[in-house]
C-alpha cells in the first residue's frame, strides 16, 4: 500500500491536508509521526503529532488520526473484492513451501496475513512486513492482533529502502508480496522499491506477487477531454476581449505534461475510439527494473477523427503461469482469460494523457507512432506521424520558455463561455462609475486580474496569488500587452502577514475585493473550504472603503439527496476480507454502516458524475447562506429535503453556489451538473428507502431534515440529517 515517498508524498493521502511526513524516536523507542496539516480557511499550516501509543479519537474533524485516515483511499481499496481475491489466489498458489516473505507497504496487513496463512504450520517460516506510515502501522497491529497472527508477522515501521539486511531482516526473502501501485502504475515508487528490494532484500530470482504488470493505451477523440487542456482553442470564440493564451504564446498556460487519473467510463458514451488497444510497457516484478525505458508503438487508426488523448490502463499478472489477472481497463475493453470488470472503485482509475493543442487529425488505416518514455515514477508520450515524404509532425509537450500550469478542470473553467460571461458581467457592473479604483484579487485568479486591468484603464490591481506566488505575476507580465494593459497598474502583493495596512495599499482604501474563488494546490478541498475568501475579506476589513464591493457577495450552501450505490459500497464497513477480520478498522477509516450511533460518516470530495451509478432523488435545497459583505462568523442552517424520485437514498451532495451580484442574478453554481467542480458527499450510515409525497406506499421516508454548522476556525462543516 504505502511504502515510500515518490511522485507525491503520500499518494493515498489528501495533499490539501497532509504535506509532509517525518518520523522520530523517543527515548522509550516509541514511534512518533509528524504531519503538516493545512488549515483550508486561513491557508496556514500546523503540525499534527501522532504518538504510537496514543489512542485514536472518535472524530473526523481537525487533525485527528481518524480525520487523516478517513479521507484516504484505503477503505475503498479494501472494499475491492476482485483485487482481494486475486491477491489471495496468487499468494496461495505461489507460497507452497516454508520461506521468508517480505511485504512492502503492508497497510492493514492483509497480504502479510495471506502469506502467513498460506504457510500454515510449516516450520522455518517468516513474514516481514514494512509500513512507513505510523497511523497505518497502529491500525495494522490491531488487525493482526484481532486475527491472532501477531506472532507470525514481524512489522517494521520503516520505508522499504530503509531496511537493512542483518539488522531489520536476518536473511534475504524468497518471496515478495506488494501492492505499491497507483492509477499510472509507477507513481507510488514501484520501480525504486523493486530496485532496492532486489539489490538488498531478496534472493536471486525470487517469487513475486504480482509477477508482472503491462500497460496499455488507446487513441480517442473526446470534446470533453479536449476542453480540459486546450485553452487556446477553447477560448478562441470568447467575446470578452480576454486572451489567457494569446496567439504566439500558445504554451504560456496549460496543464502539466503528465498522465491524469480519470474515471473514463463516465465519458464512455462521449468518446470516439480511434484505434484498437495497444501494449506499451511491461514491468517484471521478479527481476530488477530499469529506471528509464523507451519504446515506439506503431498504431493504425480504426476511424477518421482527431486524437485528443491517449487513454491508458494496466493489467496485473499475479502468478507466474498467467492464470490470475487484475485490470484497470475501461469497461469497453475485452479482458484476458476469465478476468472480469470489477465493481466501481475510486482507488485505481484509468489515466489520460492529453495530445497538445487541437490534437492530431488522422484518417482510417493511417499509421501514427507513439513514443513512450518511463522514468522511475511516471510515463509520458509523444505522438508523431508522417505529414509528407520529408516532414514529420510531432504532437508532444516541449520544454522551454516559462509556462504556468493549472489543473485540467481550471483550464476547462477558464474556457467555459457561460462562466466567463458571468464573471465579465459581474466585474463590468462593479466597475461602473468608479474612478481610479483599487482592486484586490484575494485568490489565485489570473482571469479576474486580467479582466479588471483590461476593463478599467485607470484601475490599480493587487493580486495575492497565495498559491501561484511569483509564477502568477510572471504570467501576467507575459500576457499584459496582448490584453491591452500596462504592468505598472498591476502589483503582486506577497502577503505574509495576517492583516494588511494602509501602508500596503499605498494609503488608499480598497474599492473592489474579488475572487473566483480558486486556490492553487487545493484541488482536494471540500467546496465550503473555498470560504477562505470570506476569511481573507475579514482580514482586509480595516482597508476596505465604506462602499467597497465584495465579489462574490454571498455563498449559498446547497444540498440534494442521492442514490449512489457504487460510491456507498466502496465506503461500506468491512467484516472479513478473504477470511481475515477487518472490523476493527471501520471506525478509523470512516466506514458506512455499523458505526457507533454518535459517529457520523465524514464528508468527502468527489466529482459526483464520475461516481458510477448515481441518481438525484430530490431538487436542490438551500441549507444556509454566508454573507461575504460582513466579517466571517460561525454559521448554521437547516432545510427540509422533499424527495421527488422514489429509490434508495445513500447520502447527500453538498456544494456552494457563488453569488456575484447584489441582485442574485449572476450565480456560479458548483453543483453535481457542473462537471468541472467537486462536490462534498455525506454518505449515510445505512441506506434509506424513500418515496415521493404522491406515493401511497408505506414504510418509506418522504423527506429529510438537513442541519449544518460551519466552524470558521477550521473550515469544518458538521452535517446532520433526520428522515421522516
Amino acid at each position: 500500500m504505502l511504502s515510500r515517498v515518490s511522485k507525491t508524498l503520500f499518494p493515498k493521502l489528501p495533499l490539501c491536508s497532509i504535506l509532509r511526513f517525518a518520523r522520530a524516536m523517543s527515548s522509550q523507542s516509541a514511534q512518533r509521526a509528524f504531519q503538516l496539516r493545512v488549515n483550508p480557511i486561513t491557508g496556514n499550516s500546523e503540525w499534527v503529532v501522532i504518538e504510537e501509543d496514543e489512542p485514536e479519537e472518535q472524530t473526523f474533524n481537525g487533525g485527528s488520526q481518524n480525520a487523516l485516515l478517513a479521507t484516504t483511499s484505503y477503505l475503498d481499496m479494501l472494499n475491492d473484492s476482485q483485487r482481494n481475491r486475486a491477491f489471495r489466489e496468487a499468494i496461495d498458489k505461489t507460497i507452497s513451501t516454508p520461506c521468508h516473505v517480505l511485504d512492502i507497504g503492508s497497510g492493514t496487513g492483509l497480504l502479510s496475513m495471506m502469506a502467513a496463512r498460506a504457510m500454515g504450520s510449516m516450520t522455518c517460516r517468516m513474514v516481514t512486513a514494512c509500513e512507513s506510515y505510523l497511523p497505518m502501522v497502529k491500525l495494522m497491529k490491531k488487525v493482526v492482533r484481532l486475527n491472532g497472527m501477531e506472532n507470525q508477522i514481524k512489522l517494521i515501521n520503516k520505508r522499504s529502502d530503509e531496511l537493512k539486511r542483518g539488522i531489520d531482516i536476518t536473511s534475504p526473502a524468497q518471496v515478495l508480496v506488494s501492492e505499491i501501485l497507483d492509477s499510472e502504475l509507477l507513481g507510488e515508487g514501484l520501480i525504486p522499491s523493486l530496485q532496492h528490494a532486489h539489490d538488498m532484500l531478496l534472493v536471486e530470482n525470487p517469487e513475486t506477487v504480482p509477477y508482472k504488470a503491462t500497460t496499455y493505451g488507446q487513441l480517442v477523440e473526446s470534446t470533453f477531454l479536449w476542453k480540459l487542456h486546450d485553452l487556446h482553442g477553447n477560448e478562441a470564440k470568447a467575446s470578452d476581449g480576454i486572451r489567457l493564451v494569446p496567439t504566439g504564446l500558445d504554451n504560456i498556460l496549460g496543464v502539466k505534461p503528465q498522465q491524469y487519473a480519470f474515471h473514463c467510463d463516465a465519458i464512455g458514451k462521449e468518446v470516439k475510439l480511434l484505434s484498437e488497444p495497444f501494449k506499451i510497457f511491461e514491468f517484471d516484478f521478479w527481476k530488477r527494473p530499469d529506471s528509464h525505458g523507451e519504446t515506439e508503438v506503431h498504431v493504425k487508426a480504426t476511424n477518421d477523427g482527431r486524437v485528443h488523448a491517449v487513454i491508458s490502463w494496466w493489467i496485473l499478472q499475479l502468478d507466474r503461469e498467467g492464470t490470475i489477472f487484475y485490470s484497470t481497463a475501461p469497461r469497453w475493453i475485452s479482458l484476458p482469460g476469465n478476468t472480469s470488470h470489477g465493481d466501481w472503485c475510486d482507488h485505481w482509475k484509468q489515466c489520460v494523457w492529453f495530445v497538445p493543442g487541437e490534437g492530431m487529425s488522422i484518417t482510417k488505416d493511417e499509421e501514427v507512432c507513439l513514443h513512450a518514455v518511463h522514468t522511475d515514477i511516471s510515463i509520458s508520450y509523444n505522438l508523431k506521424k508522417q505529414a509528407s515524404r520529408n516532414e514529420i509532425m510531432q504532437y508532444g509537450f516541449k520544454n522551454g520558455d516559462f509556462k504556468l500550469t493549472l489543473p485540467p478542470e481550471r483550464i476547462a473553467i477558464y474556457g467555459d463561455s457561460e462562466w466567463r460571461h458571468t464573471m465579465f458581467s459581474a466585474i463590468s457592473n462593479s466597475l461602473q462609475g468608479r474612478v481610479d479604483p483599487l482592486c484586490i484579487v484575494a485568490d489565485d485568479s489570473i482571469f479576474l486580474t486580467l479582466l479588471v486591468a483590461h476593463l478599467s484603464k485607470t484601475s490599480h490591481v493587487m493580486s495575492f496569488f497565495p498559491g501561484l506566488q511569483d509564477k502568477g505575476f510572471q504570467y501576467l507580465q507575459a500576457v499584459a500587452n496582448s490584453n491591452g494593459f500596462s504592468m505598472d497598474r498591476v502589483e503582486f502583493l506577497n502577503k505574509r502577514k495576517t492583516k494588511l495596512t494602509m501602508h500596503d495599499t499605498h494609503q488608499k482604501k480598497v474599492d473592489l475585493l474579488i475572487g473566483e474563488p480558486f486556490y492553487y494546490g487545493m484541488d482536494g478541498m471540500l467546496p465550503w473550504q473555498n470560504l477562505r475568501f470570506w476569511n481573507e475579506r475579514t482580514m482586509l476589513d480595516s482597508v476596505l472603503s465604506q462602499d467597497a464591493l465584495i465579489l462574490p457577495c454571498k455563498a449559498i450552501l446547497k444540498t440534494c439527496a442521492l442514490s449512489a450505490p457504487d460510491l456507498w459500497n466502496s465506503r461500506c464497513c468491512l467484516s472479513k476480507i478473504e477470511g481475515f477480520d477487518h472490523s476493527v478498522v471501520n471506525s478509523t477509516l470512516g466506514a458506512c454502516g455499523e458505526s457507533p450511533a454518535e459517529q457520523e460518516c465524514p464528508c468527502l470530495p468527489y466529482f459526483i458524475w464520475q461516481c458510477g451509478n448515481v441518481k438525484k432523488l430530490s431538487e436542490a435545497f438551500t441549507v444556509m447562506e454566508f454573507d461575504c459583505s460582513k466579517p466571517i462568523t460561525s454559521s448554521c442552517g437547516k432545510t427540509q429535503v422533499e424527495f421527488t424520485e422514489p429509490g434508495i437514498c445513500h447520502g447527500f451532495a453538498l456544494w456552494i453556489d457563488w453569488v456575484m451580484d447584489s441582485e442574485n442574478s449572476l450565480v456560479v453554481s458548483t453543483g453535481p451538473e457542473k462537471r468541472y467542480w467537486k462536490q462534498g458527499v455525506k454518505l449515510l450510515a445505512e441506506p434509506v428507502a424513500v418515496r415521493t409525497n404522491e406515493s401511497r406506499s408505506t414504510g418509506e421516508c418522504r423527506s429529510a431534515v438537513i442541519q449544518a454548522s460551519f466552524d470558521p476556525s477550521s473550515g469544518d462543516l458538521d452535517v446532520r440529517h433526520a428522515f421522516s
